[in-house]
């Protein structure tokens, strides 16, 4: 059976959200730049596993969030949604993961983002690349 995720692709002024996750080595993807959500749990819509998990991660949710698309790898079911990041990074506080960064669509589809906490460029997570390229097909 598939894990359910649910996953915010939030923007602002053409660039998107991203988080180093930790370096734990029983996480999914750990050491690389995923979006802000996380797991479903018991009874939770995704939308509503999104908007928790957003704000145990970064202190901050959208007013409205719009559902993208359903992205499946390995054993895993994301629930993908996007908004707009109404407020300056400065405002966010990053509660888990490593480093946090707005980046450009031309650093995404690069495979590998620099942290400037680590100094150093990170990876991707597995099956980012696919839902950035999906997205960014779509606004063009």
């Amino acid at each position: 059976m598939a894990v359910e995720v649910a996953l915010a692709m939030l923007q602002r002024d053409g660039r998107w959200l991203m988080q180093l996750r930790d370096e734990i080595p029983n996480i999914v993807a750990p050491g690389c730049w995923g979006l802000f959500g996380g797991h479903l749990d018991a009874g939770e819509t995704p939308e509503q596993a999104l908007r928790r998990e957003l704000l145990e991660e970064i202190s901050w949710q959208p007013n409205e969030l719009e559902f993208t698309m359903v992205h499946h790898i390995h054993r895993r079911t994301a629930h993908v949604f996007h908004s707009e990041l109404s407020v300056p990074l400065e405002q966010l506080r990053l509660l888990e993961g490593q480093d946090m960064a707005l980046v450009s669509p031309e650093e995404l589809l690069s495979g590998s983002i620099w942290s400037s906490h680590l100094g150093s460029h990170r990876p991707l997570a597995d099956g980012l690349l696919d839902v950035m390229q999906h997205v960014l097909q779509r606004q063009t």
